[in-house]
C-alpha cells in the first residue's frame, strides 16, 4: 500500500502537481488519519507546496557532490576495554547480600 502511495506521489511530482481534495482524503485514509473536512483545503495547499519543493530539489545537479554521512565531524570516542580491578567485586563480595547461594553461585527460584 505504501509503495502504491509513493508511486502516486512521484507521479504527481514528475508531472505538473495538482492535488485534489480527494487525493488528500485518500492519503489520509491510507494513513488512517481522521481529518475534518474543514482542514482538507489547508492540507491540500501544504502537500502541493511540499511536492513543488521536491520537484525543485530534483532539478539540482548533484553529480559532483560527494555523499555525506555526517556533518558535525564528531567521531566515536572509545575507551580501552580493560578491567579496572578497583571497580570489581570478589565472588564473596558479590554473594554477600544474596538471600540464597549454592557452590559460590546465586540461587534463584525457577522461572518457567
Amino acid at each position: 500500500m505504501i509503495r502504491i502511495l509513493s508511486v502516486r506521489i512521484l507521479d504527481m511530482v514528475n508531472s505538473n502537481p495538482v492535488i485534489s481534495l480527494s487525493d488528500v482524503q485518500h492519503t489520509a485514509q491510507l494513513a488512517n488519519l481522521p481529518i475534518p473536512e474543514d482542514k482538507l483545503p489547508k492540507l491540500q495547499a501544504q502537500l502541493e507546496s511540499i511536492l513543488q519543493f521536491v520537484k525543485t530539489v530534483q532539478t539540482v545537479d548533484t553529480d559532483n557532490v560527494p555523499e555525506t554521512t555526517q556533518v558535525t565531524g564528531l567521531e566515536n570516542v572509545w575507551r580501552k576495554d580493560e578491567v579496572e580491578d578497583s571497580r570489581t567485586f570478589t565472588q564473596d563480595e558479590a554473594l554477600a547480600n544474596a538471600s540464597s547461594t549454592h557452590n559460590g553461585f546465586f540461587m534463584v527460584k525457577a522461572v518457567i
